[in-house]
């Protein structure tokens, strides 16, 4: 094991994809599963995601689900990867991190997005539009304040129980965001690991401008992507098959669906449009034996400087997730819990 990989934190974002043959509660059931794995295997962190009126995502209530996997476990750190700040009023969303952290001491972490909704209907039926993602710093600022007790858009209201807790903020950025993060001295967590030079350019400017503040003292940059690792590079790579072609599916249709399992797709007469974009969505990752994915992560690692490594694969078959999680855990070397 080198010694970039070694210092690096490890840790897991699952989505609740859901898949075919299995309904939306399914996918949440597997999440916190997967949760309890994550926690033996010795990874950092496990964080869901936040996805509104999306077929094939079944996390629409980040914090509600981050509470079933935080009771679910006892010791690894919980948190969302990301409540998408622009959905919801600070106030509210300060209130349910104040909720986790008084019941999950010490275990809860605050990701935030800065997104809105995925359609103009779903938009609408949040009460945001668009424009809603422009007022992101202010709506940061505001947040925080409500922890702090120095928000100063509503006089003489507290959020209760948040009030005087440190739930840790990190900020999800895809390159401008990065900037918001520095400024408010803030964590990045930032992706993805295929387009390597984007991200570089956005953590090099990120820790340029980076203000030590409340919340962080120095830049801390969490680098999020899919690695998969098997036996074999071609069962690594079928790992990689259902997301690949659920992204090209929703990018040819509109619509995002449940992941297929591989032999589905293999058997799958695509357009020459599909068939372009499936084969993109299969480049890039870390995929591969767990040699080849040692030299890759060392790579990434080295060349992004990354505290934290945040692993967002997807794919059909649990029991492979879950089997790449383990070889990734005896590359990187997180210390299993007992």
């Amino acid at each position: 094991m080198s010694s970039a990989i070694a210092s690096t934190r490890l840790s897991v974002l699952d989505r609740s994809r859901t898949r075919e043959g299995y309904d939306g509660p399914a996918a949440l059931r597997d999440t916190v599963r997967l949760a309890r794995h994550a926690e033996a295997l010795g990874y950092h962190r496990f964080w869901v995601s936040e996805h509104h009126g999306v077929p094939g995502v079944a996390g629409s209530a980040p914090t509600v689900l981050a509470a079933a996997v935080a009771a679910a476990t006892a010791s690894i750190r919980v948190g969302t990867g990301g409540v998408m700040l622009p959905n919801h009023q600070p106030l509210v969303v300060a209130e349910q991190f104040g909720v986790l952290e008084s019941l999950f001491p010490g275990r809860i972490d605050m990701g935030l997005g800065r997104s809105v909704g995925f359609t103009d209907g779903i938009r609408r039926a949040l009460g945001r539009e668009k424009k809603d993602a422009e007022d992101f710093a202010a709506q940061l600022e505001e947040l925080l304040g409500w922890f702090t007790g120095e928000q100063s858009a509503h006089p003489r209201v507290h959020a209760r129980p948040s009030e005087g807790l440190r739930v840790p903020p990190y900020l999800l950025a895809t390159g401008e965001g990065a900037g918001i993060a520095a400024h408010a001295g803030l964590p990045l967590v930032i992706g993805d690991l295929r387009g390597r030079d984007r991200l570089l350019t956005a953590v090099d400017g990120y820790r340029r401008e980076f203000r030590p503040s409340l919340w962080a003292e120095r830049p801390y940059v969490v680098v999020a992507g899919t690695v998969a690792v098997a036996g074999t590079e071609e069962e690594a790579r079928r790992l990689l098959m259902p997301e690949a072609w659920s992204m090209a599916y929703s990018r040819t249709h509109g619509t995002f669906p449940p992941l297929m399992p591989p032999e589905r797709i293999e058997a799958l007469e695509m357009t020459d449009k599909e068939r372009g974009f499936y084969e993109e969505g299969l480049r890039g990752h870390i995929a591969g034996t767990e040699e080849q994915v040692a030299d890759a992560l060392e790579t990434a690692v080295k060349e992004s400087g990354a505290d934290e490594v945040l692993v967002t694969t997807s794919t059909y078959d649990r029991e492979a997730l879950l089997d790449s999680l383990r070889r990734l855990a005896r590359v990187a070397g997180p210390t299993p819990r007992r």
